[in-house]
């Protein structure tokens, strides 16, 4: 039976959207001093970028989507985690029996779904989750070229709601990995559907791929090895 969703709002990701998050490492730097430096304005300005603050010091890139840097200027840092949010959800959380929250974060949602380009779908489900990440999976494999190497289903970068799929894919430098992320604020409830682009470095080589999937929604020990990578690469 799907599991419900109070609210699924998104923009589709493209592969020219998919392709600046795959570059920013490998662009020129831009100076950096401080938040008022003036080439880093002049960059946004450049890209048709804003400043967002749907999610904590973030931009609204050109193409419509947020994206998080854990360093000021995204451009040209070689060692920076970054990803790019493509949809917000608002899971069920199923250990709320009263459904007491069923709407208090409804106008976080409104934020995003105010967002150019951005549709919001009320109630949605999980399969509507899923749906939203394979369009964005056809995207990553349309700009590298090749399917993921890995999937997993799995809660476990959530803090609630329904085990969605995660993918990866490996560049020479970089781990992106799409799926679902717990939002670190500033609501706490929501659920990112978001592509991050992480250094290799976060987590020793990737496990290997076993037989066998989850089972009663529950982790295998070589599911969990690949989980923790996972979660190694998109935690900050």
């Amino acid at each position: 039976m799907p599991i419900p969703v109070h609210a699924l709002t998104q923009r589709p990701l493209t592969a020219e959207a998919v392709a600046e998050l795959v570059a920013l490492p490998y662009v020129s730097p831009v100076d950096k001093d401080d938040e008022d430096d003036d080439s880093v304005e002049a960059e946004l300005r450049r890209r048709g970028w804003q400043r967002e603050d749907l999610v904590c010091e973030s931009f609204r890139t050109g193409h419509g989507h947020v994206l998080c840097s854990d360093v000021f200027s995204p451009f040209g840092e070689l060692t920076a985690r970054a990803f790019l949010v493509f949809g917000e959800m608002y899971p069920v959380d199923p250990d709320d029996e009263g459904m007491v929250n069923g709407t208090w974060l409804n106008g976080y949602m409104e934020g995003w779904e105010r967002l150019p380009g951005w549709r919001g779908i009320r109630p949605a489900t999980d399969q509507d989750c899923e749906a939203v990440l394979a369009q964005a999976a056809g995207a990553v494999t349309e700009v590298l070229g090749a399917a993921p190497e890995r999937a997993l289903v799995s809660a476990h970068t959530t803090a609630h709601g329904p085990a969605l799929t995660h993918r990866v894919w490996r560049t020479p430098t970089h781990a992106l990995i799409l799926g679902p992320s717990a939002d670190e604020g500033p609501y706490g409830h929501l659920t990112h559907l978001r592509l991050s682009a992480t250094p290799l470095s976060c987590a020793p080589g990737l496990p290997p791929a076993v037989e066998g999937t989850l089972t009663g929604g529950r982790a295998t020990t070589d599911d969990q090895a690949l989980a923790d990578w996972i979660t190694a690469h998109t935690n900050w």
